[in-house]
């Protein structure tokens, strides 16, 4: 597949000598967002905006998703509030990433430390079709947990 041109725009908070976000491994989905601002900390049960200094310019029917990193959330239990967040395709402000502090003790998140994920995908639109029923399926209106454990 044919790699997707994405604008964007270091602002005046993105140091010089950063790259701009890439793929960790050839199999990576998502690129790293780092802390352009400064080192914070993230008391327990504590939230904080965190600035990207990078803003884009998605084309029209994508998204680009923020997602926690895995290993921020199993090692120092921060995670990220409104998970996935979704960047819309009109939007050109910085990307913040509003993390959260699930760990009992606080979490220092350095300025440069890689913080979240952004994964960029296709988004489909939607015409929502009034219907007075809908079709059988095998699941039917089974809700939260009813497929079982």
């Amino acid at each position: 597949m044919e790699p997707i041109r994405i604008l964007v725009k270091r602002l005046d908070n993105y140091p010089a000598d950063w790259a701009l976000p890439s793929y960790a491994t050839d199999g990576s989905a998502a690129v790293d967002l780092r802390n352009a601002g400064p080192t914070v900390t993230i008391p327990p049960l504590g939230r904080v905006l965190i600035p990207t200094g990078l803003a884009i310019a998605l084309p029209p029917g994508m998204e680009a998703q923020v997602r926690p990193r895995s290993g921020l959330a199993i090692r120092r239990g921060i995670g990220i509030l409104n998970s996935p967040g979704t960047i819309d395709s009109d939007y050109r402000g910085e990307i913040g990433v509003p993390l959260i502090n699930f760990d009992r003790e606080p979490q220092e998140i350095a300025h440069g430390e890689r913080i979240a994920q952004l994964l960029v995908a296709f988004v489909p639109k939607i015409v929502w079709e009034p219907a007075a029923t809908l079709p059988a399926s095998g699941r039917g209106a089974g809700g939260f947990g009813s497929t079982g454990r």
